[in-house]
């Protein structure tokens, strides 16, 4: 597996779309409250404080999401050191996915999970449970209390990191870890094959726009290190990640890995932007359905060899 700062090898036969192929997964539902918005379902709660739909094809996401992220990190849930955590939180948990294997993992550990959506599994080991909360407003727990913290993919979901992170150094134990993981929603290549004005570059650009449109950016992924300093943290850790976009590496496992972004993409652009570009960039539904038939046809097209930057951020509040 490539670092962050290392070229992704190329496969000079990446000429066979065969490489790109995927079998969809099916994930339970057990929402209960959501709102329609453009043939999507969306959360009730705090309406229109998170982009992201939550049906199924969103649960889809979130499965092939988890397993990008098993491949990235050799199968390990997290990376901080964690020992014997008595109780952990994974911050917007979505439908629990990662959730349920890490408290499979550590049978001994209280978890909660929390979401704005309602949208988690009925059967679920015995010392996890879930609850509806947003993590923007005050939060009730006990100070001191978590051992573990855990946040991935909320980028656009935060108007007020510092006070984001404050709450989370407040309330984790002397000691405890925050571990937050993030995808860049920028596609770069290091070869040049993304070049300024074409579909992948425009993605990005729009991506941004996105972001401050909406008042939360999508950009955390670049500043989260700094921020969790910043909230008082010590020994904090970054590890970058090059996530392809398609199966054109000839490193086996980025190619697997390129495999399975490339599906997410597919999957996942229709969410991402819908909600984006038509309530908060003036966006016609058309409009954005254009948009995506011209991305998705630049993400299946071999020219590009491209990625995104992935980052693992982990540190430990002070004794």
């Amino acid at each position: 597996m490539a670092s962050g700062n290392e070229p992704i090898p190329i496969d000079d036969d990446y000429t066979d779309a065969s490489d790109d192929s995927f079998s969809r997964m099916s994930i339970a539902s057990s929402a209960s409250q959501y709102r329609l918005e453009n043939g999507r379902r969306y959360h009730a709660y705090r309406d229109g404080q998170y982009w992201a739909p939550n049906d199924k094809q969103a649960r889809t996401v979130e499965q092939i999401s988890h397993h990008a992220f098993l491949l990235t990190m050799n199968d390990k849930l997290l990376l901080a050191p964690i020992q014997n955590p008595r109780r952990a939180l994974d911050i917007g948990c979505g439908a629990g996915t990662w959730t349920v294997d890490f408290a499979e993992a550590y049978p001994n550990t209280a978890t909660v999970g929390t979401d704005l959506s309602p949208i988690q599994p009925d059967t679920r080991p015995p010392n996890l449970h879930f609850e509806i909360d947003d993590c923007c407003s005050a939060w009730v727990y006990p100070k001191d209390h978590f051992d573990y913290i855990h946040v991935r993919q909320l980028y656009g979901s935060v108007a007020d990191w510092p006070k984001f992170y404050k709450e989370c150094y407040d309330h984790l134990a002397p000691g405890g870890y925050i571990e937050q993981a993030e995808l860049n929603p920028v596609p770069k290549s290091d070869d040049g094959s993304i070049t300024p004005g074409d579909t992948l570059d425009e993605c990005g650009k729009l991506a941004v726009r996105a972001g401050e449109s909406f008042g939360k950016s999508l950009m955390v992924e670049e500043f989260m290190h700094d921020e969790i300093a910043k909230a008082g943290f010590t020994n904090v850790v970054r590890i970058r990640y090059k996530w392809p976009i398609g199966a054109w590496s000839n490193d086996a496992r980025l190619k697997e890995l390129g495999r399975w972004n490339l599906n997410h993409w597919i999957e996942a652009l229709e969410g991402w932007v819908l909600r984006f570009f038509t309530k908060h960039m003036g966006w016609t539904y058309e409009g954005v359905q254009k948009w995506n038939a011209e991305m998705r046809q630049a993400l299946k097209d071999r020219k590009y060899h491209a990625y995104q930057e992935v980052s693992v951020v982990y540190a430990r509040k002070p004794l």
